[in-house]
């Protein structure tokens, strides 16, 4: 049957073609459709260069300031010492609280001499400064057992200086009780 139909579409073909649409056909069925009807043409939407632009810099911006973020709580965040070398580790507790304890008999001792405390404490605060810096840099460092070390040799030396400190405060409330007693005496 297809075989057949081709055929007659073959031997016909002139026909066919005879009976073609005239151009103003379409305008005629558009002014007979309603205008609820007609569908508007939908244009293309076109991103201009500046909006483009805009949007890639809002982009930028944002990761920008979420990086400088994750940087900023990274820096804040304590290194853990234990991880770095756990026997210098325990090594830097002990002496940061020995450091503690020598300061607070310092504070306790130096109610008699306050001037003498306050030139004390002001080699100390030095000393704590420079302590402070080496555990900012802790976490930066790329040598992170050396910075270590540097702070447990810096509370060591807060020790011995705090040691000299006391007994310097000692000899001197002594020689003020001699001084007193003498003057008893007299």
């Amino acid at each position: 049957m297809s075989k057949r139909l081709e055929d007659f579409i073959k031997t016909n073909r002139a026909e066919f073609d005879d009976l073609e649409a005239g151009n103003d056909l379409w305008d005629k069925i558009e002014q007979k459709l309603s205008p609820k009807e007609v569908i508007p043409k939908r244009e293309a939407k076109m991103f201009t260069l500046n909006f483009v632009l805009k949007v890639a810099a809002i982009i930028v911006v944002v990761m920008g300031a979420g990086f400088a973020f994750y940087l900023k709580s990274e820096q804040n965040r304590p290194v853990n010492l234990a991880t770095i070398n756990p026997e210098e580790a325990k090594q830097q507790v002990q002496y940061a609280s020995l450091v503690q304890n020598k300061r607070n008999e310092l504070k306790v001792l130096a109610k008699s001499d306050p001037e003498l405390y306050k030139e004390f404490s002001g080699e100390i605060a030095k000393m704590d400064s420079t302590y402070k810096k080496l555990n900012k840099d802790l976490a930066t460092s790329p040598n992170q057992e050396f910075v270590l070390r540097a702070m447990i040799r810096n509370l060591q030396i807060q020790t011995e200086v705090l040691n000299q400190q006391l007994q310097v405060i000692e000899q001197f409330n002594e020689m003020k009780k001699e001084q007193t007693h003498e003057n008893k005496n007299i």
